[in-house]
């Protein structure tokens, strides 16, 4: 593999340098050579970075990401291979990934495939041998960029500047409604449990609540922790009404995370929000679903400058005066200085003091920015679904 430290970023170069055949080219021009692996092709996005060590193939497959190209930091993706069971959807998630060195070989008891393999049958380009670190720092003081990726194994030129026109004339996720993109067609019933060495995924057969989760996006383990707490999960589509809801008189609303903007996807959910929370229905959301209540309780999002995309994110929680370590992966978030009388900021970030939770005063009501089924903490924050749990079992008594 040729060392990405010996091929510089290059501005307006057309032919490839030798031993490349793929390119990751940003929005002002600047390209960063490489070897391709996955699927051949090109793919447009966002290009933003994840710090996290593990978990490669659940982050690939988390709806929050689509519209959106993953550099990972980590140098040694792949090891881990992947298997059926780590994945939290079959629909669309990333557009494609950059790496820094080639995909390890997997060297893991629960491998079931090779990265490459999986990563062209899912139709996703890969670069790798890119100088991430470079990248990373470019996104980290400029913000996240649009680029395009591209593998082409075949004998001929890249063309650098139709990729970059490629880029720049992609809109961006700024007023994009992904939601649409990922959530289920139809409702369904949810009642898998959370994975246990040896056993696999359990099943819940004596669930005591009934919830009805709205699908923006709606990772998986998600779901399983639900089950395992106790609920019996409807699934519906991100564009249900609130009558949708109700109808299936449940216990609580849970609102999924998500890709996108939140004020783009809230023109429909919002107003359906708003009539849910007149119910006096219990109430839980994850990162855009959290965005998306605060929006429906009067608060107002704005697109960050890079985001948080990483398993090592410290949260406070302000009322027990805690820290968790947290997986999170969100690019907006929600304007703390707008937060309407009675919604009270319950965690906040000690990376940047951005606002990572809410409750409602007087109502079993609040949300979270992050993520506290992927147990980067590795459970620091599973007693959420627990709380939601005692908010459902107090409202009916």
């Amino acid at each position: 593999m040729t060392d990405p430290t010996e091929i510089p970023v290059q501005v307006g170069v057309n032919s490839r340098p030798p031993g490349t055949n793929a390119a990751v080219v940003l929005e002002d021009g600047s390209v960063y050579w490489g070897q391709g692996a996955g699927t051949e092709g090109v793919a447009v996005g966002e290009v933003c970075f994840n710090t996290s060590i593990t978990g490669y193939q659940e982050i690939l497959t988390d709806p929050s990401y689509s519209g959106q190209v993953i550099t990972f930091t980590f140098p040694h993706i792949g090891n881990v291979g992947v298997n059926p069971e780590d994945i939290e959807t079959t629909g669309g998630a990333a557009r494609g990934c950059i790496l820094r060195t080639d995909i390890t070989d997997p060297a893991n008891w629960r491998a079931a495939r090779h990265l490459d393999a999986w990563l062209k049958e899912k139709e996703l380009v890969a670069v790798t041998g890119v100088d991430t670190r470079n990248l990373t720092r470019r996104i980290r003081d400029g913000g996240a960029p649009r680029g395009a990726l591209i593998f082409s194994p075949d004998n001929f030129d890249i063309d650098v500047e139709a990729l970059r026109l490629m880029a720049s004339s992609w809109p961006g996720l700024e007023g994009m409604d992904l939601a649409k993109e990922v959530t289920c067609t139809e409702p369904y019933v949810w009642d898998e449990t959370e994975w246990a060495m040896g056993e696999g995924f359990g099943k819940q057969t004596l669930p005591k609540h009934h919830v009805v989760a709205l699908d923006f996006g709606a990772k998986r383990n998600i779901l399983r922790c639900l089950a395992s707490a106790g609920c019996h999960v409807t699934v519906l589509p991100a564009s249900s009404t609130a009558g949708d809801v109700t109808a299936l008189k449940p216990d609580g609303v849970f609102l999924s995370n998500g890709p996108g903007d939140p004020a783009a996807t809230g023109e429909y959910a919002v107003p359906a929000i708003r009539e849910l929370l007149e119910t006096g229905l219990p109430m839980f959301g994850i990162c855009l679903g959290h965005q998306m209540l605060s929006l429906a309780l009067g608060a107002k999002t704005y697109k960050m400058h890079m985001g948080h995309r990483g398993g090592n994110q410290p949260v406070k929680n302000l009322a027990a005066g805690t820290v968790e370590i947290t997986s999170q992966n969100h690019g907006f978030c929600v304007d703390r200085d707008n937060l309407p009388a009675g919604v009270v900021e319950t965690h906040t970030s000690l990376f940047d003091g951005t606002l990572e939770g809410i409750r409602v005063e007087g109502k079993p009501v609040f949300s979270v920015q992050y993520h506290p089924e992927a147990s980067p903490g590795p459970k620091d924050s599973h007693y959420l679904f627990d709380r939601f749990v005692e908010l459902i079992t107090e409202s009916q008594a």
